[in-house]
């Protein structure tokens, strides 16, 4: 069985919805789903206070993500909102801490994809998306991009090929059908790509592989 992280920050709604969505999508292929939101920061900044208590009621369940939910997870996806083009710093926080993981290489070969709500057509999504693929390329992990190919992708307020992205207009929980299709065309991917990496790196009878031994050779803590 699969296992993905679901790790999100949300201010008025829109980006859980997508959490929400790709949970659901993953439970239905057989995953094991843990859905995590990353810790508050003391300040945070808030434009509607009114959605924001209500989404914070609706999480209140949700457990605060860990480092273990990053090494048990063979797929990890990030959701954040847009803030000034970089995703949530509540996000950037926990990654900022993921070194004691990240250093040793234990988070290599995992697959991770992100996605994003901004409040406007060209609000930061994609950069907000790029900015966490940087991370990611520094965790050692595989970015899984959505592409361009998948039909989902084209419809109206869909199409970037980095994730999914979501236009908010400054309203809660607004996220279009075209935006959960591509949410879960996400997930599908990110799971497909998560369960060949750990079948390629299983090794198997007169197949030889690159060893973890040979990688040592590069001073690698494995």
């Amino acid at each position: 069985m699969t296992t993905i992280t679901i790790l999100f920050h949300s201010r008025s709604g829109n980006t859980y919805q997508l959490v929400e969505k790709a949970a659901e999508t993953a439970a239905s292929a057989g995953a094991d789903v843990r859905v995590r939101k990353v810790a508050e920061l003391p300040d945070p900044m808030i434009l509607d206070r009114k959605a924001y208590q209500e989404l914070a009621e609706a999480t209140a369940d949700v457990p605060e993500a860990t480092l273990d939910d990053l090494l048990w997870a063979d797929a990890i996806m990030i959701g954040t909102p847009v803030h000034y083009g970089l995703p949530a710093p509540q996000i950037l926080h926990f990654i900022d801490h993921t070194g004691p993981v990240a250093i040793p290489g234990r988070l290599m070969d995992k697959a991770v994809s992100a996605f994003a709500s901004g409040s406007m057509p060209h609000a930061g999504q994609q950069a907000a998306i790029l900015a966490l693929h940087n991370a990611i390329c520094h965790w050692g992990a595989v970015i899984v991009p959505n592409g361009s190919a998948a039909a989902v992708l084209h419809r109206p307020g869909n199409g970037a090929p980095y994730g999914t992205g979501t236009i908010s207009r400054h309203e809660p929980r607004n996220v279009t059908d075209d935006n959960l299709g591509a949410i879960e065309y996400q997930t599908l991917r990110t799971l497909q790509i998560a369960g060949a990496l750990r079948r390629g790196l299983e090794p198997e009878p007169r197949i030889t592989m690159v060893s973890d031994e040979r990688l040592r050779t590069f001073g690698l803590d494995i």
